[in-house]
């Protein structure tokens, strides 16, 4: 069953009276449980299929509907409202505020729903168990290091528990060691709490945890 339906979908910009187009009439379709990995060289437009698909941007021409709904007919609010609830975001820079402890950082997605503190702190304590980083819920990001930073990065990810988790390149600033235990979390994400992930990454090793491997370039997909 696809949980993604992507039709006919172009995205440009513009450059004073210049049109730069960037993805060119994509159409595909993804199903609900999927590992998918897009592959390409840089400037092919995976970034930014990444941002369409999680409703950060809006195509130029073309649809994508999502579990249902034609997320191009959301008004802003309702988009954002839409994003909170279906997706979960992981980057490449681990995005995390230096201010905060781990569990500060990973509760952060929670403080703008209805939940207790108490149910909260369950549900954030929960995601950096599945991370491995319980014992270091009270750390702030410095102390940590980078492959646990981005663990933390995904606990924060899940902790609203998404439909979609969107990565981008999540292993582009780790070492081998540390990138090779994140793309083992990604598949237990995927296989064991049946997490749908789109990828987005430059890095062969990484994409041979995907089920499936889609290649931009030049704005067309294969």
């Amino acid at each position: 069953m696809s949980l993604v339906a992507i039709k006919n979908i172009s995205k440009s910009y513009w450059r004073d009276s210049l049109e730069i187009p960037v993805l060119r009439n994509i159409s595909f379709d993804i199903p609900e449980g999927e590992f998918l990995a897009l592959m390409g060289p840089s400037g092919s437009g995976k970034t930014t299929l990444l941002n369409l698909i999680a409703g950060i941007d809006r195509p130029t021409t073309g649809s994508i509907v999502i579990g249902g709904t034609d997320i191009g007919g959301l008004g802003e609010t309702a988009l954002a409202q839409w994003r909170s609830r279906i997706m979960g975001f992981i980057f490449q820079f681990y995005n995390l505020l230096p201010v905060l402890t781990a569990f500060e950082n990973v509760e952060l997605p929670l403080l703008l729903t209805k939940l207790s503190s108490k149910e909260r702190r369950d549900h954030v304590e929960f995601a950096l168990k599945i991370v491995g980083l319980e014992e270091r819920m009270r750390h702030y990001p410095k102390q940590l290091s980078g492959g646990q930073e981005q663990r933390v990065a995904i606990a924060r990810a899940i902790v609203t528990d998404p439909t979609i988790l969107v990565a981008d390149e999540p292993t582009g600033d780790l070492d081998k060691v540390s990138a090779e235990e994140i793309m083992k979390l990604l598949d237990r994400l995927n296989s064991e709490f049946k997490k749908t992930i789109i990828m987005v990454t430059h890095d062969p090793r990484a994409a041979e945890r995907a089920h499936l491997v889609r290649h931009l370039d030049k704005g067309e997909l294969s």
